[in-house]
């Protein structure tokens, strides 16, 4: 049975229920890599700053890289008895190594440990989410270029408003992830600003150690200006699962689209059946379940988010046990995120675009009224009235079963004598689309700028990973 490193003080055994409840291995164990790292840097500095000798400090770096080696090989096992990852590590360490491993926590406290560790896990792992969404941003990319000139409705309170292409709807989800990639981008940069390590419990360390040194090994860009901050600061988490969040709404929007465009009533897509189910009574049924838990798990990063916010909320200086309960959630919020990208990416690579049925949803939807109206005012009818002109003009339509698009002349002509036969060309569908060539609008051409410029970003991160 592990013993607590705190028993010294305490002249009964702890109760095994508050072991129980107090023990967090089960979940801080995925902070071994860090917790062996920071505590090599820290072994490092203290033998450089002579607070440990020599023989002590390169006793306690092959003891720490032996226990890494036997961890990442299955030759070790975590012990889920131990209170914690770092206590575990260091009783392992002195097991082996004798009275040296016991000198390895001077000048330190489990409170700025665990505030390391905990800033170099999500920083090895924000490296593998953040290509992940490149990704996904890339197969949206991808779409977009083939359809860049497929037109379809665009909506507004989810009924038909004006003509865009099916390249342009996908950009503006490019754009959300883009966002969303800025976003994690700044979180890293601050939670990589300052190392905590030597704050020790609050209040720093009376031993002559050098924070700078430390910070420098394990690549953080500085040591944290103030020891109060540095042990109780989770500003970081609550960035990164704000972020996610943020993501998640981003991608539960793009599936609750999924969800419409492959349902009968639109039919804009068809999902591939390797990321479909059916239902145990109904034969008919392609269900798009994945979409679906994607919707549902943005409720679950949500919660996650709210949850390290109550968490902090009401805690007074320096450290609390409440904020134990923050690596569940921010590990949770980060790993439900991870998961939702692996799913979606290859759902999205792997559907089928129906152009004829956007088409046909574009064409009977009174899409291109705006553009008659525009018709009307740029031959002179104020605004105001050609766009009551033309309202009338489309209940008429409404009243016949016609479009705009089927209308007699005569009819036009009847409305306003502003019309004439080049009305037809100018409410024309792809002429309605092409004719939006501003920067950001939905004309192909646009659309092939939007993408040049988003796929540069994209390749740029690439290259800066080492990639391009």
């Amino acid at each position: 049975m592990a013993q607590q490193l705190w028993k010294g003080r305490f002249t009964k055994p702890v109760d095994s229920r508050v072991n129980d409840f107090n023990s967090s291995i089960r979940f801080d164990a995925r902070l071994y890599r860090e917790d062996i790292a920071g505590s090599m840097a820290h072994a490092a500095m203290l033998g450089a700053q002579g607070i440990l000798s020599y023989a002590d400090t390169d006793a306690i770096l092959e003891g720490l890289e032996g226990i890494l080696a036997d961890l990442d090989s299955g030759a070790l096992a975590i012990d889920p008895a131990a209170e914690d990852i770092h206590t575990f590590v260091e009783q392992t360490l002195t097991a082996r190594i004798g009275e040296a491993g016991k000198r390895l926590h001077t000048g330190r406290s489990r409170n700025d440990q665990v505030a390391t560790d905990l800033r170099l896990h999500l920083r090895r792992g924000m490296a593998g989410l953040l290509k992940q969404i490149e990704e996904l941003a890339g197969v949206l990319c991808g779409l977009a270029r083939q359809h860049a000139g497929t037109v379809m409705p665009g909506y507004t309170h989810l009924q038909r408003a004006q003509p865009v292409t099916l390249g342009h709807h996908l950009m503006a989800y490019v754009q959300m992830l883009l966002r969303d990639l800025g976003r994690f981008d700044d979180a890293i940069a601050r939670m990589n600003a300052a190392c905590p390590l030597g704050s020790a419990a609050l209040a720093g360390t009376t031993y002559p150690i050098d924070r700078a040194a430390a910070a420098r090994t394990l690549g953080f860009a500085g040591a944290g200006e103030n020891s109060l901050d540095g042990v109780s600061d989770r500003d970081f988490c609550i960035e990164l699962a704000a972020a996610a969040s943020i993501c998640m709404m981003h991608l539960s929007r793009l599936c609750e689209e999924l969800v419409l465009w492959s349902s009968w009533e639109f039919r804009f897509i068809e999902l591939d059946d390797a990321f479909t189910t059916g239902s145990s009574i109904m034969p008919q049924k392609k269900n798009p379940d994945l979409p679906e838990l994607v919707r549902g798990k943005t409720g679950r990063v949500f919660g996650d988010l709210m949850a390290l916010l109550t968490v902090m909320k009401g805690l007074p200086l320096a450290y609390n046990k409440d904020m134990q309960e923050d690596k569940e959630a921010i590990f949770d919020a980060l790993d439900t995120l991870s998961l939702c990208l692996t799913a979606l990416t290859p759902l999205l690579a792997s559907t089928k675009v129906r152009p004829e049925a956007m088409r046909a949803a574009a064409a009977g939807g009174f899409i291109n009224a705006t553009d008659c109206a525009d018709y009307l005012a740029k031959k002179g009818v104020p605004f105001r009235d050609a766009y009551r002109i033309t309202g009338e003009l489309v209940a008429l339509c409404i009243r016949r079963g016609e479009t705009l698009e089927t209308l007699p002349l005569a009819d036009y002509r009847q409305a306003s004598g502003a019309f004439a036969e080049d009305v037809y060309e100018a409410i024309r569908l792809d002429r309605c689309v092409e004719g939006r060539a501003c920067a950001g609008g939905p004309s192909a051409e646009s659309v092939r700028r939007q993408l040049r410029a988003a796929e540069a970003l994209l390749a740029a991160r690439a290259k800066a990973r080492g990639e391009g």
